[in-house]
């Protein structure tokens, strides 16, 4: 590979040959709530998922004065802003998760979605990596700037051409990069999911791909494992019916411990491909098998 087949996060190595690297999305689940985020932390935690992931956003960068001026009705007031800034974590928050992750003893890491929120929490936080949205992989300035950053990157690539695609991994270069595939409707349908799009970038970009799913089940989120993926991210939420817009698509806590026992399952099935009799089979070849049963 002209980047690498194995990326460092943390102390973990994710891709080829791997375990598959399980991130749960708190997102913006925790609807503005410290204590909610570590409970959605503690989920995380005793589902057997590798790290948390969060966003951060400069609320008056990343939207118009239009956009937050906009009428809606929210439970932090009346108009989009209202909502956008109510759902915000601050340095503040971001210290408290910090502490709690490194007590807890699971990494955290956000997908920043301006160049202020890389530099806020590149400044004050050791996070092992960093995500890139779906919604900003045409940003060029700010993929540089998280490259600049100096940590492994993760790309999620919902709504993207591969012509995108393409210039974004030139953008960024290859070398401590992960791909995420991803289809950015919340919730997906299924036959909206394109799992065989995973070997295929596998083959295009030559760097470890992984699967980011807004599917409401857990099958395919497993399957996306099977078919090459080197990590899955999930979206975790304590109820699903909750307030909050990505709460239909997220798992609950006993889904995202399916997925992480059901992919964990699938490691230890795949075995190393050379078709062998195993020693447990041998006396049911005497008992079952009437002919050539000699063993």
């Amino acid at each position: 590979m002209s980047g690498s087949s194995v990326v460092k996060i943390g102390n973990k190595l994710v891709g080829d040959g791997q375990p598959c690297y399980v991130i749960a999305e708190i997102g913006i689940n925790h609807n503005g709530d410290l204590d909610l985020a570590k409970k959605l932390i503690s989920v995380a935690i005793a589902a057997g998922c590798d790290a948390v992931k969060f966003q951060k956003r400069t609320i008056d960068v990343v939207y118009t004065a239009e956009e937050l001026a906009k009428p809606r009705e929210n439970p932090f007031g009346t108009t989009n802003g209202d909502l956008k800034w109510g759902l915000e974590f601050d340095e503040e928050d971001y210290a408290e998760i910090d502490a709690f992750c490194k007590s807890a003893k699971i990494p955290w890491f956000v997908s920043a979605w301006d160049e202020a929120s890389v530099d806020l929490i590149n400044r004050n936080f050791n996070v092992p990596c960093f995500k890139i949205a779906s919604a900003s992989l045409t940003d060029d300035n700010l993929l540089r700037h998280t490259r600049a950053a100096g940590k492994p990157i993760i790309l999620s690539t919902g709504m993207s051409t591969y012509a995108e695609i393409d210039h974004a991994v030139e953008v960024l270069g290859k070398q401590d990069l992960i791909v995420m595939h991803a289809t950015s409707t919340y919730p997906a349908n299924y036959d909206e999911l394109n799992l065989k799009a995973i070997p295929t970038m596998r083959e295009r970009y030559q760097v470890p791909i992984g699967y980011s799913g807004h599917e409401t089940g857990i099958a395919t989120s497993v399957a996306a494992f099977v078919f090459g993926a080197c990590a899955v991210e999930r979206h975790i939420t304590m109820d699903r019916a909750m307030w909050g817009s990505d709460q239909a698509a997220s798992l609950e806590p006993n889904g995202i411990g399916r997925v992480v026992r059901d992919i964990r399952l699938c490691e230890l099935s795949m075995g190393d491909g050379v078709k062998r009799v195993y020693e447990r089979e041998v006396p049911i070849i005497k008992k079952l098998r009437r002919v050539g049963a000699a063993v």
